[in-house]
């Protein structure tokens, strides 16, 4: 029989840490999912209306052409910086100065913050005095990203692209680097091509930090707001407003509390969900 004391003393050095996520996260989240049921006249005039945001969110055209939108922004990248970025970090050296140059180099756009990296990218593509739009008007291409919605989701693309490659890089250059030498040995005697040692040795190990790197990108894709507002804001027409940029017009530009905060706890029911549904598929195809 044990007859140890149990000491949940412990407990308090974790206590600060459930007050701050009480505080910052759940809060916050349940002060929107109350006003979702609202609808709020002012501070001091509110009525109970049940379900009726959350149906006329699901019923707006708008809604559903920005969901679309998003959905087709979120498979674009990710199916361009996921095989991206494992092709950088196996092209990289495994180590010494050249390993750590390009390290540090493709550590710089993720230093860089979201709405600098729309002005940059706003300059960088302008077809009179930009770069990348002087050089395509050069080539014969028609190029003006602020009036063709397809130029204007490309930049969107290459801005997206250029940012966040770095970081599926770097994570898989650090999956690569865990990687011991003996698996390379066993490939290499057993007459393995450079795609089978990828197939059966690297990427089974890279499983983990793709997740991590999928995860990542899907949330934050999901979530983009401050580049498209400054490259594009929302244009041509509403060809780049995503779900961020419509629910803030909701709640910052007409005030419609209600109707926003419904238009939220549906946004991140489906990032929850989607996140979710994705982790449940890859882990129970490993098992």
């Amino acid at each position: 029989m044990d007859n140890r004391v149990k000491d949940n003393r412990a407990w308090l050095g974790v206590l600060p840490v459930l007050l701050i996520v009480a505080f910052s996260g759940v809060i916050p989240l349940m002060t929107v999912v109350n006003y979702s049921f609202q609808d709020i006249l002012d501070f001091d005039n509110r009525f109970f209306v049940g379900f009726q945001w959350y149906s006329q969110t699901l019923n707006d055209p708008r809604f559903i052409t920005a969901f679309a939108r998003q959905l087709l922004f979120t498979a674009s990248i990710l199916a361009i910086e996921i095989p991206l970025g494992i092709m950088v970090a196996k092209g990289m050296p495994r180590q010494g100065k050249k390993a750590t140059a390009i390290l540090l180099f493709l550590a710089v756009p993720l230093l860089i913050p979201s709405n600098v990296v729309g002005t940059i990218w706003q300059l960088f593509a302008r077809p009179d005095i930009g770069l990348m739009g002087v050089s395509l008007n050069y080539l014969g291409w028609n190029f003006n990203y602020t009036a063709s919605a397809s130029q204007a989701w490309f930049t969107l693309l290459a801005m997206d692209i250029w940012h966040w490659t770095s970081l599926v890089a770097l994570l898989s250059y650090s999956g690569l680097r865990s990687i011991p030498d003996p698996y390379y040995q066993a490939a290499e005697l057993d007459g393995a091509s450079h795609w089978q040692t990828f197939r059966w040795v690297e990427l089974p190990k890279l499983k983990s930090v793709l997740i991590i790197a999928t995860l990542l990108r899907l949330m934050d894709s999901f979530m983009i707001y401050t580049e498209p507002l400054v490259l594009t804001g929302g244009g041509p027409g509403s060809s780049t407003t995503f779900l961020s940029q419509h629910l803030a017009t909701m709640a910052v530009g007409q005030f419609d509390l209600g109707p926003a905060a419904a238009f939220s706890v549906i946004y991140f029911l489906f990032i929850l969900l989607f996140c979710w549904f994705f982790y449940t598929i890859v882990m129970s195809e490993s098992d």
